[in-house]
């Protein structure tokens, strides 16, 4: 009767029993291919057939046909290379590797001497090793992304985007996870903290969670803010970046490839432009876009400080009596506890420009608030040059500026020298609450500055400059 079955089995065609095959994860066809070895020969067969492992192979793997003849292997046999040397990031492979390539192209053509700073990507035996250097496991996400490329050297500018005030720059670097793993912090406060970025003006870093303490949740990346009205140096607010590195990631990498962040003068500049923020008024076109500045903000006491980069376009159809110039500008500021308040003075930033058809001015202004979102909006006032009698006003849209969600630290105590339980809250866009060790010296940054995130000395910036 088994020599009838497998008989019949024999004898059926391909394309059905193929069929069926496709429907198989990569986890059950390597099954099949194991168990079939002791069943049936022409199964066995079929479940290494090329269509079916070349599909897997472009899916897990990224990989093409030019890839499979350059090896000089089979579909079958190269899903087996890949899957020996990086089967354990298979959920998180593909998604990282093409958000590298898209970011690598971007750059190519937009910022290409970012390139040369990236770093080829480190070994399983390297990251093994930085584990028992620091004594805690990375994420698979993590390791994954940095068998890619492994992070980028530590020039400027950073690969993780920038900011420029008159009197204020910021580059982050995406760190090397060597150099990572010397400013590891097991410091009380941010214990289990692996530094992500480091931008060498600001001493500014995003760190990683590698251990859900201190009321800190596993994998979420985040800007450290002390305290400033504690007296336990160990309590740190956070600024919530991502809920992993994969988030964290391909996120900044979205946003870089689709144009939300702009390119100034061959780096990234992280200002995001809210849809909609846009206003026309005859021939002139104003838009916004914002930025929050973590580095010069702090949750104790409430300080949240934004950037603004405005864009002033007129017509290239426009006549060339409508040429204009700039007089003043009006602001109504309301913030998120309903309070208002309206500004006025001559010019943008010191300057009048004037618009002639087809020229665009752009500049960056910034201003500081005591909650943590608030939206502004206004008008400019200009006089047309060929008759300085004709004053009208151009609308500048409704921008909103929100800083990222924050958490403060389960227990902190003022200066007062009184015990505060904050019950570990998360405090959205809205200021809405959500509910939710030891010391130890640590964080040597052989190669960095320590983590700073109080107020740069004189880089206060004036409230609606």
């Amino acid at each position: 009767m088994a020599a009838s079955s497998e008989f019949e089995m024999d004898q059926l065609p391909s394309d059905p029993l193929l069929h069926i095959f496709t429907y198989l994860s990569y986890r059950d066809l390597v099954q099949c291919v194991y168990s079939c070895s002791f069943v049936n020969r022409r199964l066995n067969e079929l479940s290494k057939h090329n269509l079916l492992w070349k599909s897997l192979c472009c899916k897990h793997w990224l990989l093409t046909d030019a890839d499979r003849l350059q090896s000089g292997l089979s579909w079958y046999c190269l899903f087996k290379r890949y899957y020996s040397d990086l089967g354990r990031y298979i959920q998180h492979y593909a998604v990282l590797r093409k958000a590298w390539e898209q970011l690598k192209n971007f750059l190519l053509q937009r910022c290409p001497r970012m390139i040369a700073s990236l770093k080829e990507g480190t070994t399983e035996a390297e990251l093994n090793d930085i584990e028992t250097q620091i004594g805690c496991k990375l994420p698979d996400d993590y390791r994954c992304s940095y068998r890619i490329h492994n992070g980028q050297k530590l020039v400027i500018p950073g690969l993780m985007g920038s900011m420029s005030l008159s009197n204020h720059y910021r580059s982050e670097v995406l760190l090397d996870v060597e150099t990572a793993a010397g400013g590891f912090q097991q410091r009380k406060g941010m214990r289990r903290c692996l530094p992500l970025t480091f931008c060498f003006h600001t001493g500014l870093s995003q760190y990683m969670t590698l251990d859900p303490i201190e009321g800190r949740r596993m994998g979420e990346s985040f800007y450290p803010c002390p305290d400033q009205t504690a007296q336990d140096p160990a309590a740190i607010d956070m600024f919530i970046t991502g809920s992993s590195f994969l988030e964290w990631f391909t996120t900044y990498v979205n946003n870089v490839v689709t144009g939300e962040y702009p390119i100034i003068k061959d780096q990234i500049f992280r200002y995001v432009h809210e849809k909609g923020c846009v206003a026309t008024t005859g021939d002139i076109t104003v838009s916004v876009s914002t930025s929050f500045l973590p580095e010069l903000s702090s949750v104790h006491p409430p300080h949240f400080f934004f950037t603004y980069r405005i864009r002033i376009e007129m017509s290239s159809s426009a006549s060339r009596e409508a040429a204009c110039q700039l007089d003043s500008r009006y602001w109504k500021i309301t913030t998120s506890d309903g309070n208002v308040e309206e500004v006025q003075g001559p010019g943008v930033v010191g300057e009048f420009p004037v618009m002639t058809p087809g020229k665009v001015h752009e500049y960056a202004s910034c201003t500081t608030f005591s909650t943590p979102s608030e939206y502004m909006e206004g008008h400019y006032t200009f006089h047309r040059l060929a008759n300085k009698e004709e004053v009208f006003q151009v609308a500048i849209p409704r921008f909103h500026m929100v800083c990222p969600t924050y958490r403060e630290p389960e227990t902190r105590t003022d200066n007062d020298g009184e015990f505060c339980n904050t019950n570990h809250r998360d405090r959205g866009n809205d200021g809405d609450d959500d509910d939710r060790e030891d010391d130890d010296d640590g964080g040597d940054f052989s190669r960095m500055r320590e983590m700073n995130m109080a107020v740069l000395e004189g880089a206060w910036c004036p409230r609606h400059i």
